[in-house]
């Protein structure tokens, strides 16, 4: 088992910016892929970034990509999101998610993960 607990999420204007953590614990975190996903009210839960187990190769969905940063530690067994020039767009629960190392590596999809956080809110005000 893997239990992941997210921090930092919080209110903020548009245009200002948030780091998020995603603080893992339970088994090796290095044998993980991470990502996070956001799900806004009466919206479905979408991919936002992912990482994986090296930090090495990251990846971004559209609507993020220049904002957004995905980056980890393993010797602290912690992921993180920052999130630059955020719009009300941006404004939603976000949870983290691990995915252990696979050869062929599901990084965008829900079904990819399984382990997720509780989530943190992100509310971007206009």
């Amino acid at each position: 088992q893997v239990q992941l607990v997210e921090s930092g999420g919080g209110l903020v204007q548009a245009g200002g910016s948030l780091r998020l953590s995603c603080a893992a614990s339970g088994r090796t975190f290095s044998n993980y892929a991470m990502g996070w996903f956001r799900q806004a009210p009466g919206k479905e839960r979408e991919f936002v970034t992912a990482i994986n187990w090296s930090g090495g190769r990251t990846y971004y969905a559209d609507s993020v990509k220049g904002r957004f940063t995905i980056s980890r530690d393993n010797a602290k067994n912690t992921v993180y999101l920052q999130m630059n020039s955020l719009e009300a767009e941006d404004t939603a629960v976000y949870y983290c998610a691990a995915q252990p190392v696979r050869a062929s590596p599901n990084l965008k999809s829900l079904n990819g993960y399984n382990y997720w956080g509780q989530g943190t809110q992100v509310t971007v005000s206009s």
